[in-house]
């Protein structure tokens, strides 16, 4: 697999964490700041919309699986048909209709829409690794490629969609001479005034929007033209696919899937609370309000460049042993939490950083060794691949989707207020332990679990010797 390929399929998945990311930051900010709704049913419409994009994700599975060979390939053609209602979606969800009272109705449906579409991209496009080459050298190399393009992406997306709309947002920032009472309402000290000029901000969104769109073109042009996708070289021609219950109910029982799984479902779970309650504990708990978007931006940087790094450590000492590396936030994190310090508080967002991308990473290059190991005991079926990855998509996202809901709940109980300046005791021990007792004991367990997990680099290797001989 020459490098131009492995760069094409890179780029290709970008569009998707470009959109993303921009959606993740600034779609609450848009809802509540531009479209004028209530931050009851802006919460409504984005869990809604997270929650139609995991239960797509074993759709999308059951359909891909069933696809047949066309001359382009078999999840080539999926990609393809997608991403032009992917666009008009996101488009539409960053548009501003002229009524008022459906607002919450038409924002729901363009970001369900927009959820769905994104994962009957990512299905195929995730499979697709398993179809670039048979060398598992090469397919790992592709990951760390596609990981690189991702977080950049995250990054690009975060920066450029900010850069765009930045003006029309006028910030709130606290005074140094903070009020002493924490008692009154949001709406007392506002965080957004409202904008000058709606028309306006809107026009700039809807810029943003279309040069995100034009990023998706762009994606999936250079994936067609690059990439080639090859049909399965183990399966014989009287394989026939498997059905997608009984595939789906084989690899539940699949010892080093569900090992697997379960593994990250709780690494990416304390990953998706660090993020998400970072720029809270900074905020409010850590006294670092002025500095949490460089942070980010260290901790997205850090992520990005460590990739090729954690890609050439898994080569040497092998995935179960990089592994080790998503550990490294935790001692750092409680000591951020036990002593905040600004120079400390970026050099944590640098270790952070490194252990994401670990995180990010090994899953991904797995995967395909899972694969791999169950192609080997079931070698009269094919037609498996995507089963697997929507699975451990749906699975993750729902995990990760009910944490971030247990940690919403968690702050809303000990009285967290948006848009006021200090918050009480209660919301900053819940933000310490959200930031460094939680995610400390998942991490754990995930690799404690991951201790178990069957397939070693000795194994691989027999895998693909006995692979060749069945080929």
């Amino acid at each position: 697999l020459s490098i131009c390929g492995k760069l094409c399929y890179a780029i290709g998945g970008a569009p998707n964490q470009v959109a993303g990311s921009a959606a993740a930051f600034f779609l609450q900010i848009y809802l509540l700041d531009i479209a004028h709704i209530t931050p009851f049913h802006a919460s409504l419409v984005l869990f809604i919309g997270k929650a139609s994009g995991a239960v797509t994700d074993p759709v999308a599975g059951f359909f891909i699986s069933k696809s047949r060979w066309t001359k382009i390939g078999r999840l080539m053609p999926w990609m393809l048909a997608c991403t032009p209602f992917t666009v008009v979606s996101y488009f539409f969800m960053w548009y501003l209709p002229p009524f008022v009272s459906g607002r919450v109705a038409w924002y729901l449906t363009f970001y369900c829409l927009f959820q769905a579409l994104t994962t009957l991209f990512q299905v195929p496009y995730s499979a697709l690794t398993m179809f670039l080459s048979t060398d598992q050298k090469d397919r790992d190399s592709a990951t760390a490629y596609r990981m690189t393009m991702e977080v950049l992406g995250t990054l690009i997306g975060a920066a450029l969609q900010g850069q765009i709309v930045a003006s029309a947002h006028v910030s709130h920032h606290c005074t140094v001479n903070t009020p002493t009472n924490t008692t009154d309402s949001w709406h007392d000290v506002p965080s957004f005034p409202d904008p000058s000029d709606p028309l306006s901000h809107q026009v700039i969104y809807m810029i943003a929007a279309g040069v995100i769109g034009g990023v998706y073109l762009l994606g999936i042009v250079i994936l067609f033209l690059g990439v080639k996708e090859k049909d399965d070289p183990y399966a014989l021609n009287s394989d026939r696919a498997i059905p997608f219950c009984k595939g789906l109910g084989l690899t539940m029982k699949h010892g080093p899937y569900v090992k697997l799984t379960a593994s990250f479902l709780l690494i990416s779970t304390a990953v998706q609370l660090e993020q998400s309650n970072f720029v809270l504990f900074c905020t409010h708990a850590a006294g670092l309000r002025n500095h949490f978007q460089y942070l980010v931006v260290t901790i997205l940087v850090s992520a990005a460049v460590s990739i090729p790094f954690w890609q050439k450590f898994l080569q040497r000492f092998g995935k179960k042993c990089a592994a080790c590396g998503i550990s490294w936030m935790i001692p750092f994190a409680v000591m951020l939490v036990t002593i905040p310090n600004l120079i400390l508080a970026y050099f944590v967002a640098f270790v952070s950083g490194l252990s994401i991308a670990a995180s990010l990473l090994l899953p991904w290059s797995m995967l395909p060794d899972v694969v791999d190991n169950f192609r080997l005991q079931n070698p009269h079926g094919k037609g498996h691949e995507t089963i697997f990855y929507s699975s451990y998509v749906f699975f993750t996202k729902m995990s990760a989707g009910i944490g971030l809901g247990i940690s919403a709940a968690g702050l809303e109980f000990t009285g967290y207020k948006p848009g006021i300046c200090k918050q009480s005791s209660d919301v900053i021990l819940t933000l310490k332990i959200l930031i460094g007792a939680v995610p400390a004991v998942l991490i754990l367990m995930g690799l404690f679990i991951l201790l178990f997990y069957p397939i070693t680099e000795e194994s691989r290797k027999e895998t693909k010797l006995a692979l060749e001989e069945l080929r």
